[in-house]
């Protein structure tokens, strides 16, 4: 059973930051700067974290799973914005 997640990162260096980013590619939809949606099976999320953890300096960044709950049965997705509006992204991003 999947289930979704909002993964949120602040990374404090630009190659760490790049290298994250890179990771979460391969793992969910890019929402915005720094926010990801993912549908991880237990084992998917286990294999992020540990992946992200051999990344990331635990002292200076941050990276946040917020359970959504399960994947099947929530209906269509729907995202609210305040100021400018949500578009989704449909073009890869290029983190330079």
């Amino acid at each position: 059973m999947r289930t979704s997640y909002l993964v949120c990162y602040d990374i404090s260096d630009e190659k760490r930051l790049r290298l994250v980013f890179k990771k979460m590619r391969a793992y969910g939809d890019h929402l915005q700067f720094s926010v990801f949606e993912c549908q991880f099976t237990p084992l998917d999320l286990v294999k992020c974290r540990s992946e992200l953890s051999a990344i990331i300096s635990h002292d200076e960044d941050q990276v946040l799973f917020v359970n959504l709950g399960p994947a099947e049965g929530r209906g269509d997705r729907v995202i609210s914005a305040l100021g400018k509006p949500y578009v989704p992204i449909d073009s890869p991003c290029i983190v330079v």
